[in-house]
């Protein structure tokens, strides 16, 4: 997408949700009463309930509630398809007693809301490292009209650390975000649902089997409109052919880079998402993706391949010093070679691992979804 056509897009969204979505609530909620029973599960950028939130609709069916899945992944809507979806969260949203979210959802933010009923933003991400939300112009531009984060009742996040730093970038009052934990770990706790991963992984990849596995999941630089990967387009394939006999690598690229960099993943890999990877991996390599804080779990190493670091920390930013993060750090494949040569990713210590871990992912600890189902029930 150009810029131009980034910019026209965004201004049709300022439109709907300052004018069009603001007029329906009110319509709807003129009509009806708040039911605290109705609860509503709600994306914009997927077509099932996404996986951070799988967790939290298993644990609310188990307490008797009937959750209510709005979920659609936009970018494939038509206009009109998009307003026949919008019209009916609208409708639904005005009844809610409770409304669980995981990404920027405008509907939800668009209007004055009941105060009866509660929106929780769980997201999709845990830890701290680069800049988001209103800190950064990649995620809300700045000729942005609206509050893209209004009507939060509760925002999840993995550990007290995060709690200050997320409402500045969100603009939420204090005592808004919790440390919880996030709803979306408590798989990971599960051994039988890492080892059901685990089997399915090498079903399809019984090549693997022998050799350790090297997940490279980076993030993307830029926007949506215009992502890149420095990292991708650095010589990375001839790092994976040097050491093939003793690693399995695998590509999983971020859902805005796929199309940009068609060739860079086994189409194998299409009906597994990264979390699903994460049990079998035993290195991770990434840039600025906080998938390395869900892999933190599992205590295991990881490498930093940030190739576009200054520009990255002078153009976005971070919130901590990922070079302190206990991993190797490089920014070209010559370091990244003698990354795996020396086998650096092994040199860290386990007791500052575990400090790590507790700053950033403190709170979560398997048990997340009942916490934050318990909480939101006495908001």
């Amino acid at each position: 997408m150009s810029k131009l056509g980034f910019k026209i897009k965004q201004k049709i969204k300022s439109n709907i949700q300052n004018v069009y979505l603001p007029g329906l609530y009110k319509r709807y909620a003129s009509k009806c009463q708040v039911n605290e029973k109705r609860v509503i599960i709600a994306d914009m950028h997927s077509d099932k309930i996404p996986f951070s939130m799988e967790q939290i609709y298993n644990t609310l069916v188990a307490k008797g509630y009937s959750p209510i899945v709005m979920c659609k992944d936009i970018a494939k809507m038509s206009y009109p398809q998009l307003l026949k979806f919008l019209k009916g969260f609208m409708k639904e949203y005005a009844a809610a007693g409770y409304v669980y979210i995981c990404s920027y959802f405008l509907p939800v933010s668009s209007c004055k809301k009941r105060k009866e009923t509660k929106v929780i933003q769980l997201w999709h991400s845990g830890g701290l490292l680069k800049k988001m939300g209103y800190d950064t112009k990649d995620d809300i531009p700045r000729d942005y009209k609206g509050d893209v984060t209004a009507n939060y009742d509760l925002v999840t996040v993995s550990a007290e650390v995060c709690e200050t730093v997320w409402e500045k970038a969100l603009r939420l009052p204090a005592g808004t975000a919790k440390a919880t934990g996030l709803a979306r770990t408590d798989v990971y706790f599960n051994e039988e649902w890492n080892a059901g991963k685990i089997e399915s992984f090498y079903k399809t990849f019984p090549e693997a089997k022998g050799k350790k596995v090297v997940l490279y999941a980076p993030s993307f630089s830029g926007n949506a409109a215009e992502p890149k990967c420095d990292g991708i387009k650095s010589d990375i394939k001839s790092i994976m052919k040097k050491f093939s006999d003793e690693y399995f690598f695998l590509v999983k690229l971020h859902p805005h880079l796929r199309d940009a960099y068609p060739d860079y993943e086994d189409k194998r890999l299409a009906c597994f998402s990264t979390e699903d990877i994460l049990p079998v991996t035993s290195i991770l390599i990434t840039d600025y993706s906080s998938v390395l804080f869900d892999y933190s779990i599992y205590k295991k190493p990881f490498i930093l391949f940030c190739p576009d670091y200054e520009s990255y920390k002078n153009e976005r930013g971070f919130y901590t010093d990922i070079k302190s993060f206990p991993a190797p750090f490089a920014t070209d494949t010559n370091k990244l070679e003698e990354i795996f040569r020396e086998k650096m990713f092994f040199d860290y210590d386990e007791e500052e691992y575990e400090e790590f871990f507790k700053k950033y992912m403190g709170a979560c600890d398997g048990k997340c979804s009942d916490r934050i189902v318990n909480m939101v029930a006495k908001l």
